[in-house]
């Protein structure tokens, strides 16, 4: 029992040792069906993880082709926008260069339209300087014609006896006559019937008449411009005193032309111009120039010549001419009075109808001026008889013709018995004053005081008393006259009355 228990033990044991073997075997197939499976499952990964290596390669490849593809187009378009940008560019640059080149082409051209503007405006500018001083060179042979004509109702209107309407006549006549701009002033006249002068007026242009640019040049200065050139002050000046000097000698011609030769002999002539005074600003009228010439003598002269001096001409008719009218140096007028502020009475011829020795005293009152005209006009000067009604108190009007001395004189004659007062005397100053005269003179056939002997020579005012008036009769017209007055005046002895 013990055998087969122990035999039973050991085929139990054999039994395990085999189980176990088996079992061993078992695990060690099992073990190496594991290391299979797991040698497979890793080369399985191993597969899987070479083609997914093998896939990210690829894809890696893809994508870095892709995306050098990528890099190749955007380089490519950035190639191609930057060419297309670099042509833009050029053409930008050739166009603005063509602009540039067109705006340049415009601006030279439009500087070379602006130059040759700038060119004729100054030859234009120029050639109306010298229109101009043709104009003023020519304004004595650019005389009107027919003036002639104008004659007739003047005549005809002084011989209805109009002495204003024929001074107004010849007035409007004058003033009809067409000038240039700027040189035909204003005309007045009056007329003296008694010596057939008759007294013209006019007014000059100022200096501003001539021009005083002598041309007008292009300049080529940044910015260029048309700069004047000055005419020469000693030019200008010499160009203005030849103007007065036509002028003058054409309204005398004119004056001369409107007027019948059976009424005026000879003209006075005064050139005056308005102007400011420097010195205070005033308006003044200073003379630039006087003359007195008859209608004879004027006829000599040949205004068309053209070689002919204004100016010489003037000194020839023995004419004040300013030295300077250019600054505006007056002379003095030789008729420095307007007749047309005096009503003057006709002419009467009293000494051919005097006793051989006339009393002063009895004389007409008119018929004593009238002698005291005619007096005064031996003696040199040139005189008129004022109308009675409204003279002011002036009997006579007469004028020196002295250029330097001579004016106008103011007259009143007294005939009477007894003193002159001295507030006639005082009167007679007041009218030089107002009358503009030179002197005054106060004639009588009496006598003056004390206090008239000391204001006459203070005032401008010479006195001629009866013995003075009386030896002025006998020495200028041949007449011995008488002065009837009642008593013997001071200091006078019995032969200055008889």
């Amino acid at each position: 029992m013990a055998a087969q228990l122990l035999q039973v033990y050991q085929e139990r044991q054999k039994a395990k040792a085999a189980a176990a073997k088996r079992a061993e075997a078992e695990r060690a197939r099992q073990a190496r069906e594991a290391e299979r499976i797991a040698a497979a499952r890793a080369r399985e990964d191993a597969r899987r993880e070479r083609e997914a290596a093998q896939a990210w390669s690829h894809t890696q490849k893809e994508k870095q082709a892709r995306q050098s593809a990528d890099a190749r187009r955007a380089e490519q378009i950035v190639r191609d926008l930057e060419k297309r940008n670099a042509a833009r560019a050029k053409e930008l640059e050739q166009k603005q260069r063509a602009e540039a080149r067109e705006k340049a082409a415009a601006e030279r051209l439009a500087k070379q339209e602006a130059v040759e503007a700038m060119r004729r405006e100054a030859s234009e500018r120029t050639a109306e300087v010298e229109e101009r001083l043709r104009i003023l060179s020519s304004v004595l042979h650019s005389r009107p014609g027919g003036l002639h004509q104008l004659r007739l109702k003047a005549e005809q209107v002084f011989g209805e006896g109009d002495l204003k309407g024929f001074t107004v006549g010849v007035e409007e006549a004058l003033g009809s006559v067409g000038y240039p701009q700027g040189l035909g002033g204003t005309r007045r006249v009056a007329f003296a019937p008694e010596s057939r002068e008759l007294v013209v007026e006019v007014e000059l242009p100022g200096q501003a008449v001539v021009p005083s640019v002598a041309q007008y040049r292009f300049k080529a200065s940044t910015p260029p411009a048309v700069v004047p050139q000055p005419r020469k002050e000693a030019e200008t000046k010499a160009l203005y005193r030849d103007l007065v000097a036509r002028l003058a000698l054409r309204a005398i011609d004119e004056a001369f032309a409107v007027t019948p030769p059976a009424l005026v002999d000879q003209i006075a002539f005064n050139g005056k111009v308005r102007a400011k005074d420097r010195a205070t600003g005033k308006t003044i009228e200073p003379c630039l120039v006087s003359v007195r010439v008859s209608r004879e003598g004027f006829a000599d002269l040949v205004l068309d010549e053209p070689e002919l001096d204004p100016v010489a001409s003037l000194h020839h008719l023995n004419a004040i001419i300013s030295q300077h009218p250019y600054d505006l140096e007056p002379v003095r007028p030789v008729v420095s009075f307007d007749l047309s502020r005096y009503k003057i009475a006709p002419e009467r011829d009293v000494v051919a109808g005097l006793d051989s020795r006339p009393d002063l005293v009895a004389m007409d009152p008119t018929d004593f001026e009238h002698l005291i005209r005619r007096l005064f006009e031996r003696i040199g000067l040139k005189s008129w008889v004022t109308q009675a009604s409204r003279d002011d108190g002036i009997d006579a009007v007469a004028v020196n013709e002295e250029p330097l001395i001579g004016g106008l004189c103011i007259i009143q004659a007294k005939r009477t018995k007894n003193v002159v007062s001295a507030e006639t005397v005082r009167a007679v100053a007041g009218l030089v004053v107002d009358k503009g005269a030179s002197k005054g003179i106060v004639v009588t056939t009496a006598w003056f005081g004390k206090a008239s002997w000391d204001f006459a020579p203070r005032n401008r005012v010479e006195l001629i008393d009866g013995r003075h008036l009386k030896a002025l009769l006998l020495e200028h017209l041949g007449i011995d006259a008488l002065i009837g007055l009642p008593k013997l005046p001071p200091n006078w002895q019995a032969r200055d009355l008889s």
